[in-house]
């Protein structure tokens, strides 16, 4: 067996800071994540930096692969730039078997030469769990596998061509992304040491899940989180996006219940299939030496601030859980300072001996975990499309909207983590708002956002 310790990062999709039981909420369901929680470091203020598309999930997911910041990947994230090396890239060429499974974002190319094995590959952004197409592993890296498929059937006679050469027919893409999993696992018997990448479709809606999950969860008895309303409190550009048409509007505090309730039932059944996966890892003997990693690519509003997805910048949307276990990470702590979910790639680097490429631009939360009062960040920056940006300092927040709408909001987050309270106005936070501007431009020009077609528009209207 190697000395050099496995990798098994587990990612999931839409799933919000504040949905694993051990990290604070009393209402969900997540032994196993309670487990990784208990056995490793949580990292209680990790981020995404937004997106340039609706889709947030494909920026977030190149900046994961990559390391590199909002406006240094390629466009939005369909493709990886050749010269930007992937997280897979790395530990494939330092000798690690590497296999991808479940949902790859940001195209073919980029796959190919990331993962020298996998299974049950969904090429795309979201499907109905029940029926996903996947592709089988192609050695040749050409997946140019087509399927006909007609998506509504019930009103339309035109097929669609589907990037798959086969469907999960009746079997839910957790289960089937963790069996895959389970089964490079069990199988493994290499000296070599492996990273496996298993990227879950879970819990993006369609929120469907077996009935004993869906059980679980009463809505009558579900808490409707502070800032829940029933509208935003003004239209910035994002009410006709697919995501804010899952409920009616105005939103219904019973229909967000049962939305709440099917979300966190998701979760748990993502949850219970994890445990699997961990299980899998005990019973092979490889777990005491396999660092994991559990994070999600955004976050999910579901009825917070009368929005349903996660076209926002507010807390809701842009913070994700982040834990590491296993070899060389602390059991049972807790870590506050900002991180970006593009510093997991070096991270996972330094921890593995693994040199950092050049082409990385995130920071390794080593430092961290050797001492949680080391601050690799003060302050972070934010922005979605050509409409939001914002700035958070270590307790402020300020979002500029820019584009429908020209609207400021200032949130103390520690007295009100929520975001309920609009300071702007108030006379008092008026040098505040002058020193946290001064900040937007910097980060900014550091981060070249005008580089960006959607960069240069919010500029262009924010400076009018």
């Amino acid at each position: 067996m190697s000395d050099r310790p496995n990798i098994v990062f587990l990612l999931t999709d839409d799933q919000r800071f504040d949905t694993i039981h051990a990290l604070g909420n009393e209402e969900i369901i997540t032994p196993n994540m309670d487990r990784l929680v208990e056995n490793g470091t949580s990292f209680t203020q990790a981020h995404i930096p937004g997106g340039t598309s609706a889709a947030v999930c494909m920026p977030s997911r190149a900046m994961i692969n990559t390391g590199r910041t909002l406006f240094h990947i390629c466009k939005e994230g369909q493709q990886i730039a050749d010269n930007h090396v992937t997280l897979g890239e790395i530990f494939r060429k330092s000798g690690y078997r590497t296999f991808g499974a479940g949902k790859w974002h940001n195209g073919t190319a980029s796959y190919s030469r990331s993962f020298s094995g996998g299974g049950n590959i969904f090429f795309g952004g979201m499907w109905d769990h029940w029926n996903v197409p996947l592709c089988d592993y192609d050695p040749a890296g050409k997946f140019d596998n087509i399927m006909k498929f007609t998506y509504d059937f019930f009103h339309c006679n035109h097929p669609m061509e589907v990037h798959c050469d086969h469907f999960s027919m009746g079997r839910h893409s957790t289960e089937v992304i963790s069996e895959t999993a389970i089964d490079f696992i069990t199988n493994y018997n290499s000296e070599e040491p492996f990273l496996l990448y298993a990227a879950f479709l879970a819990p993006h809606d369609p929120r469907t899940m077996p009935k004993k999950f869906r059980g679980m969860y009463d809505p009558a008895k579900i808490n409707l989180p502070e800032n829940f309303m029933e509208e935003h409190p003004f239209n910035y550009g994002v009410s006709e996006i697919r995501d804010e048409l899952l409920a009616s509007s105005p939103r219904s505090r019973e229909e967000i219940k049962v939305h709440i309730a099917e979300y966190y039932a998701m979760i748990t059944h993502l949850d219970h299939e994890i445990g699997r996966v961990l299980d899998a890892l005990e019973k092979s003997g490889k777990a005491s030496n396999t660092i994991i990693v559990l994070a999600s690519d955004n976050g999910l509003a579901v009825g917070r601030h009368g929005l349903m997805g996660k076209q926002s910048l507010y807390e809701h949307s842009i913070r994700v859980p982040l834990i590491f276990s296993g070899p060389g990470v602390p059991k049972n702590l807790k870590v506050d300072s900002y991180v970006y979910l593009l510093d997991i790639y070096p991270t996972l680097c330094e921890l593995t001996g693994i040199e950092i490429p050049e082409s990385v631009e995130g920071h390794s939360l080593v430092p961290m975990m050797n001492n949680p009062e080391v601050c690799l960040r003060s302050s972070l920056y934010f922005a979605y499309t050509d409409l939001i940006r914002a700035v958070k300092s270590d307790r402020f927040k300020l979002i500029e909207y820019a584009g429908w709408v020209r609207k400021t909001q200032l949130f103390d987050l520690e007295n009100d983590p929520c975001e309920l309270n609009n300071l702007f106005e108030n006379p008092q936070y008026e040098k505040i708002v002058e020193n946290l501007r001064k900040e937007l431009f910097i980060f900014r020009d550091e981060w070249e956002d005008e580089s960006h077609p959607l960069g240069k528009s919010f500029w262009d209207n924010y400076m009018l």
